[in-house]
């Protein structure tokens, strides 16, 4: 066998083919087209359905966009310019409607001299999220922080701004670029004050109050570590009840005392002016920022050994998946008030904040004890046969593999959620969709618009969804590691 050669095998060739020219290829568009539209006759056929139903969809549309007026006081008005430009029985959309009450959709019944505080609160919040969303990427993070202070500046020009908070916001911008260039996880000190200062701006009052809240956390950690090592166990006990101590008794006086020394006063805002999507985003990102560790702590005591932790994580999530949330709101609104002593004023958007975070966090604990089930059994044995305890190995090995894999679910629910703000229009606020149209249809002036305020609410409600959605898909292939 080992005599034998090429010519004698027959199915080796012993001959040299010609040179032949290179295959054809499609690149671009034309490949493209072929690849995704045309592959198969089935694949056709939706292709051309497909453009039909668009071509439908635009013809019948299309002249009403087309005709639409933006310069006009009202309804009638709007009718007789479509009917002198386009002859009559033309019709179009009256954008005017959001040309003249733009505001009220953004901000409610906010006082137009305080829109530079929704504002700035707006432009801090995407200073307090950088180091938490974009820590990884110096880049991303430069840019998020330039846009959003320059953006912030500028729709702060359009109203009456004090002085001072320019100064304030110009000092902010500059200290947070040069932390994000140098010191990015010192902006972590700027996020855990923003509730703080966010609350502030939005409602007002005396700044001290707030921070003699916060201030609350800071005495219960000192409690905890007053305690001597010997007693560890009443550590935690004493870290909550020197905080309860001094929410109840001490964090007034000094607050007033303070607050004599060093005034710090915004105009107070009452919570019944607020409205649109100042209101929806208030919801949204306290719902976000709150059920997502909640929802975490449900679901390790869903998974806990412990038996009455995990029939009480059981009996919580299956309740409050199993209420409607209108329900719960209805709850916020009305019955609330029947459980608390006479003459407590419970504002009513914080109410509402507690049971969307509720509700959120419900369907949150599901989601990411889907995480952790996926996990493989290996992982947890790692944790063990390294020697850390439960809440080392949740922290450093389990939750972030399980986070990991439940970023889909997560932003889905975080999408839902602010979505379903808008149920809040049902239990007397104005939320964009619904509160704020209808009290613009009231007038006489704008009697009859229907779908323009529709159409606004909801591209601006794409807008945020699809960044949170895009954003999802950037951190999934951020963290994607499997094939590196």
């Amino acid at each position: 066998m080992s005599e034998m050669h090429a010519e004698s095998v027959a199915y080796v060739r012993d001959t040299m083919l010609p040179p032949a020219a290179p295959p054809n290829q499609q690149l671009g568009a034309l490949r493209w087209l072929r690849v995704n539209l045309f592959s198969g006759w089935f694949n056709t056929v939706l292709t051309l359905l497909g453009l039909g139903i668009i071509w439908f969809l635009f013809d019948h549309f299309w002249p009403w966009l087309s005709h639409s007026v933006w310069k006009a006081d009202s309804v009638q008005e709007c009718r007789e310019i479509i009917a002198a430009r386009y002859g009559e029985g033309a019709t179009g959309g009256c954008f005017g409607v959001i040309r003249e009450r733009w505001h009220q959709y953004l901000f409610g019944f906010y006082p137009r001299a305080e829109y530079w505080r929704p504002l700035m609160t707006l432009g801090l919040l995407f200073i307090a999220i950088t180091p938490v969303l974009f820590s990884v990427n110096p880049a991303i993070r430069r840019w998020v922080l330039a846009v959003t202070g320059l953006i912030t500046l500028l729709l702060m020009g359009v109203a009456e701004v004090p002085d001072w908070a320019v100064l304030l916001m110009w000092a902010l911008i500059g200290t947070a670029l040069l932390l994000g260039e140098y010191a990015p996880q010192r902006l972590l000190i700027f996020t855990l004050f923003y509730p703080v200062v966010g609350v502030w701006f939005l409602w007002g009052g005396s700044l001290w109050f707030p921070l003699m809240l916060l201030a609350g956390f800071g005495v219960g950690y000192l409690a905890t570590r007053l305690v001597p090592p010997r007693h560890a166990g009443l550590a935690l006990p004493a870290g909550i009840a020197a905080a309860l101590i001094w929410w109840l008794f001490l964090a007034g006086p000094v607050a007033g005392l303070l607050g004599d020394l060093a005034p710090a006063r915004l105009r107070v805002i009452d919570s019944n002016e607020f409205g649109g999507f100042l209101l929806a985003m208030v919801i949204g990102v306290s719902g976000i920022a709150m059920s997502l560790p909640l929802g975490i702590v449900l679901a390790l005591a869903r998974r806990s050994d412990m038996f009455l932790i995990h029939v009480f994580a059981v009996i919580f999530i299956e309740f409050i998946r199993g209420v409607p949330l209108i329900t719960l709101l209805f709850v916020a609104s009305l019955l609330l008030n029947y459980f608390l002593p006479p003459g407590t004023n419970f504002d009513i958007i914080l109410r509402v904040i507690i049971m969307v975070t509720i509700f959120a966090a419900a369907y949150m604990a599901e989601v990411i004890r889907g995480g952790l089930a996926a996990l493989p059994r290996g992982q947890f044995e790692a944790a063990d046969a390294l020697g850390l305890n439960y809440w080392q190995a949740q922290r450093l090995i389990v939750l972030p593999q399980a986070l990991k894999i439940s970023i889909p679910g997560i932003v889905g629910t975080f999408i839902g959620m602010f979505k379903d703000t808008t149920l809040v229009g049902l239990i007397g606020l104005f939320d964009p969709l619904k509160g704020i149209s209808d009290f613009v249809r009231s007038n006489f002036a704008w009697k009859g618009i229907y779908w323009e305020p529709f159409i606004f609410v909801g591209a601006i409600f794409f807008v945020i969804c699809f960044s949170m959605s895009r954003y999802s898909m950037y951190l999934e292939r951020r963290l994607s590691r499997e094939h590196r």
